[in-house]
């Protein structure tokens, strides 16, 4: 007897009748997917990372780029960055939250700064202080993790994950803080960004190390802080203006509102804007509610009526999920139905990187360094090459 055929019943092919000619090879049988092939449909192939043909920061977040999952937005965040970078009309504005200066990423924003990548800032006042606090020559510390915290405490270790700021750094700010605030003349109004900037004044002349505030300054970008009573500096400032009523003297004005529409100016005045955020918080918020600020102004007051200023360009690098609601975690897509940010439809792009950003800040900026070279982007907040080799020597005379 003939031996059946072993051919699985899903394979085999069925006769419709006397006549019947089965499909040739590659024609999808009738009722059954046509599968494609991925490059008729114009998706790009992804590749192994390979070590062996990696020779600097750039080949190596280059490669990753092809990869897959967090490697992937890496290199997608790099290339974001080097579009904003290049572009000549579009100005950026960088948001910082968490404790980056503190975990000893603060001359990363230096770079941004000093390259020209960055035409403001908004921030944390505690990333701020932290940054002040190396900036004046102050140090922090690995902690220990078998001293407990109520000993940390006893001792004047502030901790902050694994890093211990001193209570006394933090003494010895107020006291410079005291001399900055001292200097305000009488009557004067402040705001976030305008004490910042004495405060990189004070540092300037004085001789200070590489710092945040001190680059801010050099390079007139400016550096707000909209939550500023929360943090070391405002409570600085709140100690300045008690000490100020006890000696029978005014204290100093502070309106958060002059800060708002400082912003809400300098935003309104450029088309083109990209935002890079580390974190999110209170920073990340305030950088993009400009956009609908500028909408709702021309909507309910007409003749204010400006074009919408939404950020085209985009690259977060932040390990918070999407849930509960939380604006750290909320992704892009979310700021487009906001009218926060341009959508990719319309020629809107940005990165996401759910990452640790010790981790990933580095790579990108280093990255983009690499790709883009020693020149200056152009515009407000960027100096001559000439002008920065002279700060680099005066920084380099200082340490």
């Amino acid at each position: 007897m003939a031996r059946k055929s072993k051919v699985p019943a899903s394979g085999r092919r069925r006769s419709s009748g006397p006549g019947h000619t089965p499909p040739s090879d590659g024609e999808p049988l009738s009722g059954q997917r046509h599968l494609a092939d991925g490059h008729s449909d114009h998706l790009q192939p992804v590749r192994s990372l390979d070590l062996s043909q990696v020779e600097s920061v750039d080949d190596l977040v280059r490669a990753m780029a092809a990869t897959s999952f967090g490697g992937r937005t890496v290199g997608e965040a790099a290339d974001i960055l080097e579009l904003m970078v290049r572009d000549e009309g579009c100005k950026v504005v960088l948001t910082l939250s968490g404790a980056m200066t503190i975990a000893k990423q603060g001359l990363i924003i230096c770079e941004m700064i000093e390259r020209g990548w960055v035409q403001a800032i908004v921030s944390t006042g505690a990333l701020m202080c932290h940054g002040l606090v190396e900036t004046a020559g102050m140090l922090h510390f690995k902690a220990d993790p078998t001293m407990p915290d109520e000993v940390l405490f006893e001792k004047g270790y502030n901790r902050v994950y694994d890093t211990i700021e001193l209570e006394q750094n933090l003494d010895d700010t107020e006291k410079l803080m005291a001399r900055v605030l001292g200097a305000i003349p009488e009557g004067e109004t402040m705001r976030s960004h305008k004490v910042n900037r004495l405060i990189g004044r004070h540092l300037d002349a004085g001789g200070a190390g590489r710092g945040p505030l001190l680059s801010a300054y050099r390079h007139d970008v400016p550096v707000y802080v909209p939550a500023f009573t929360d943090s070391e500096l405002g409570l600085d400032y709140g100690t300045n203006n008690h000490r100020r009523r006890l000696a029978g003297k005014p204290p100093v004005a502070y309106d958060p509102f002059l800060d708002l529409e400082d912003f809400r100016q300098r935003v309104d005045a450029h088309e083109t804007w990209g935002l890079f955020t580390i974190g999110g918080g209170v920073p990340r918020n305030w950088a993009q509610q400009v956009a609908p600020y500028i909408d709702i102004l021309g909507k309910r007051l007409p003749q204010m009526r400006r074009p919408l200023r939404r950020y085209k360009y985009a690259v977060r690098i932040c390990p918070e999920p999407a849930h509960w609601g939380g604006l750290s975690g909320c992704d892009y897509s979310e700021s487009v139905s906001w009218g926060k940010i341009v959508p990719r439809s319309e020629g809107g792009r940005w990165a996401e990187v759910k990452a640790d950003a010790t981790i990933a800040w580095p790579l990108v900026v280093k990255a983009v360094m690499e790709r883009v070279g020693e020149g200056r982007k152009g515009g407000a907040g960027a100096k001559g090459a000439g002008t920065q080799a002279r700060d680099r020597a005066r920084h380099a005379r200082s340490s």
